[in-house]
């Protein structure tokens, strides 16, 4: 069995890379095409050298998030290789350029990630996630939730729950990220006492909403240190002197920073699961998310822009005495590799 996959962006990279060995172990030919979305050293090649992906067959080297301009790049690479699936991760252009482009050739889709949703079709991720779980031959739901949503909208493809790829690397790296970065020692931090902050979804680089977010930031107490994406960074003003901005770090030392903090805000979704594993509570600066069991189990506190509550919930935010499992075992990437065995015609 060949399968493509197509990686575009930071979250994508980290949860290829255990899939990446879970396929190699169960006899799958991968090939790996990076389309550019992310392209900045510190958001792609690091992660490649850190977690031993294989290196991309295929480079776009487009440097945008169009979709439109990624599909004919990833069309020639499905034309050339014709595997029996194409892979894509998540809720990026890049997620959605691959599933037009497998759409386009005739090639099986898999969507990993498949049935999240926050309810707000504002956001292009979430209309991302309804257009390519609509094409997806094979849907790797993270959750119970996530099946019943997709049985709710009358999917076409198999629905497998098969748990979330990015806990396999989480639970693995966690332990040794803990004792060989070095990032909290050349911040001069201790654990539990500092925030994490991490904004970069499109909305909230807009000037009014990020100034009213940083505004929220300036009436913390605590040092922030906050990892800022490019796009973030260029349009930052105005923070007070206890936050300190850094470039994009490397993996091993972002599960060192995150696992260690009090509190981590953010607009990510892939935080908004880690600090649930890790333990720490976490606030989201957005009025939605595809997470909700954070939420409603109290271990995540949402509040769009509005720098009170922000400021508020970072004061009190405590994690929930229960903690359940949620989205993995550490062991997804196994069932996807048979989940995608297991649906060739006749198996």
């Amino acid at each position: 069995m060949r399968v493509l996959s197509i990686v575009g962006n930071r979250p994508q990279f980290i949860k290829s890379g255990p899939l990446s060995v879970a396929l190699r172990k169960a006899g799958i030919d991968e090939v790996v095409l990076h389309t550019g979305q992310h392209w900045d050293d510190e958001l792609s090649q690091v992660f490649f050298d850190e977690l031993g992906l294989p290196e991309p067959r295929y480079r776009l080297d487009l440097h945008t998030a169009d979709s439109a301009a990624m599909e004919p790049g990833i069309r020639d690479a499905l034309d050339r290789e014709r595997p029996d699936w194409t892979l894509v991760y998540g809720d990026t252009n890049s997620t959605l350029a691959g599933a037009r482009a497998a759409a386009a050739a005739g090639i099986p889709l898999a969507h990993v990630e498949a049935g999240m949703r926050s309810g707000d079709l504002s956001m292009p991720e979430e209309r991302n996630r309804i257009e390519v779980d609509r094409i997806a031959a094979l849907l790797l739901a993270p959750d119970e939730r996530s099946r019943d949503t997709l049985a709710r909208e009358g999917v076409i493809g198999r629905t497998e729950v098969v748990g979330d790829v990015m806990a396999d690397v989480a639970f693995k790296l966690v332990s040794f990220a803990r004792e060989r970065s070095q990032i909290l020692d050349r911040v001069g931090l201790e654990p539990d006492g500092y925030v994490v902050t991490t904004i970069h979804r499109e909305a909230n680089v807009h000037p009014e909403r990020l100034a009213r977010i940083v505004d929220g930031l300036n009436r913390i107490e605590e040092p922030i240190v906050f990892p800022a994406h490019p796009r973030t960074r260029e349009r930052l003003a105005g923070l007070g002197p206890h936050v300190h901005v850094l470039d994009p770090l490397s993996y091993v030392d972002m599960l060192a920073l995150t696992s260690q903090a009090r509190v981590i805000v953010t607009d990510s979704g892939g935080l908004q699961k880690e600090a649930y594993w890790f333990g720490v509570p976490c606030v989201t600066a957005r009025p939605s998310t595809e997470w909700v069991d954070t939420v409603e189990i109290g271990a995540n506190v949402l509040v769009d822009d509005d720098p009170e509550r922000l400021a508020a919930a970072v004061a009190g935010a405590r994690m929930p005495k229960e903690r359940p499992e949620l989205y993995g075992d550490g062991r997804a990437s196994e069932r996807v590799a048979a989940a995608l065995l297991g649906s060739l015609p006749g198996s």
